[in-house]
């Protein structure tokens, strides 16, 4: 029988959609259809020599799925020839993923310059733990060029942040923040997932690295937990995040592997289909009289929006926020009387999803920092699903009226 695995390598030249389905796959000699699932902790040798040989790193050879594994190996390579990556790690969360990213890089006395518009657990490690070891934070908001110019004069070794941002939807100048902070020796992180790598390559504007929590759009099917680091700086993958990540064990478990594999074979069909429908529906609660105001990067009433529609290959992602009028009172109200549209804090899903981020979310960060990152009292975040536009416009103005 003939081994699959002999076949030549053309994936470099196939696009992105085949790369979803194809990229990274490994058969074994059964010549499997679907990605095989290796559930094993450990792994055996045939000699003690064997074994000495792959702990020196003499011969390739799995040693313990902390460390890699076969099917995390497929999910990693997949990720990073969708995002145009040379390399990738899977970690156990999106949040693995952010502190995997920052804290292996910085050490006491350096400096992280942050958006002041992040999610809520970003936020928090970035103010409240990195602090704690003598790293010096500052935030900014990320949509004022002058604010970073002024932040970035002074040597720093981080750069933070998300664009679009959770859950305002601010559009950060990727190109112009990463001139600026290499300039001043840091490196970029991107939390990217938002945009997710369908509409958005910060590598391509100048970042150093991107960040996902795979449990949203990825899976985007609300079943399991992961994150990712990839980046084309190879010494900073291998010699700073991988010791960390091996040694600290935010391991990516080969079954969620496995499944984010199978979710990444329709992500685009799914952002795609999502992305419709948040245009379709940011439109709708534009013209509802008690839409204080719709934020939505793919109108033209965002105020980033032309940057958007250049970072962001032409679509507004996935997410549609918007303030209503009477505050949390109203702002609960309108949530509790959907039908369709459940409540959760999660997002990316096929089921569409929505919150009120000044109490799940956002709820640790004052309101001075709630009103930096763009929430209101009223403020509403909705992430769209695959369902019908028009069953979820009759939600929504059943839930209005």
């Amino acid at each position: 029988m003939s081994n699959p695995k002999d076949k030549p390598d053309n994936s470099k030249t196939w696009h992105p959609a085949t790369l979803q389905v194809r990229a990274g796959l490994d058969r074994t000699p059964f010549g499997e259809t679907s990605e095989a699932l290796f559930l094993t902790s450990g792994y055996v040798y045939d000699s003690a020599e064997q074994a000495e040989r792959a702990f020196t790193g003499e011969e390739d050879h799995y040693v313990y799925s902390r460390y890699a594994n076969p099917t995390l190996n497929m999910f990693e390579q997949r990720l990073a020839a969708i995002e145009g990556a040379q390399f990738c790690k899977g970690t156990a969360s999106g949040m693995a993923a952010v502190f995997g990213a920052l804290a292996p890089h910085l050490k006491t006395g350096d400096r992280i310059v942050a958006a002041k518009a992040l999610f809520g657990a970003c936020y928090h490690v970035i103010s409240a733990i990195l602090p704690q070891w003598g790293i010096t934070a500052e935030f900014v908001d990320g949509t004022d060029l002058d604010a970073w110019k002024s932040a970035l004069s002074t040597p720093a070794q981080a750069v933070f942040l998300e664009t679009p941002s959770n859950p305002a939807l601010s559009i950060i100048d990727l190109a112009a923040v990463s001139e600026l902070a290499h300039k001043a020796g840091a490196i970029v992180v991107v939390d990217n997932a938002f945009a997710t790598p369908i509409l958005q390559h910060p590598l391509d504007f100048g970042a150093d690295v991107v960040t996902y929590s795979a449990t949203k759009h990825i899976d985007g099917q609300g079943r399991t937990l992961g994150g990712a680091i990839l980046s084309n700086n190879e010494e900073y993958i291998e010699k700073t995040v991988a010791p960390f990540l091996r040694q600290t064990g935010p391991a990516l478990s080969p079954f969620n592997a496995w499944v984010l594999l199978k979710g990444m074979e329709t992500l685009e069909l799914r952002v795609s289909r999502q992305c419709q429908n948040a245009l379709e529906i940011a439109r709708f609660l534009a013209t509802q009289d008690t839409i204080e105001e719709v934020v939505y990067p793919g109108l033209p009433s965002h105020p980033q929006h032309e940057l958007a529609m250049t970072q962001m290959s032409e679509k507004g992602g996935t997410m549609v926020c918007f303030h209503v009028k009477g505050g949390k009172e109203e702002a609960f109200k309108l949530m509790n009387k959907l039908e369709i549209i459940d409540i959760s804090n999660n997002l990316g899903d096929a089921k569409s999803l929505i919150t009120h981020p000044a109490t799940t979310t956002h709820q640790k960060m004052t309101e001075a920092e709630q009103r930096d990152a763009g929430i209101r009292p009223g403020t509403i975040r909705l992430s769209l699903g695959i369902e019908d536009a028009r069953d979820l416009k009759d939600d929504l103005a059943q839930a209005l009226a």
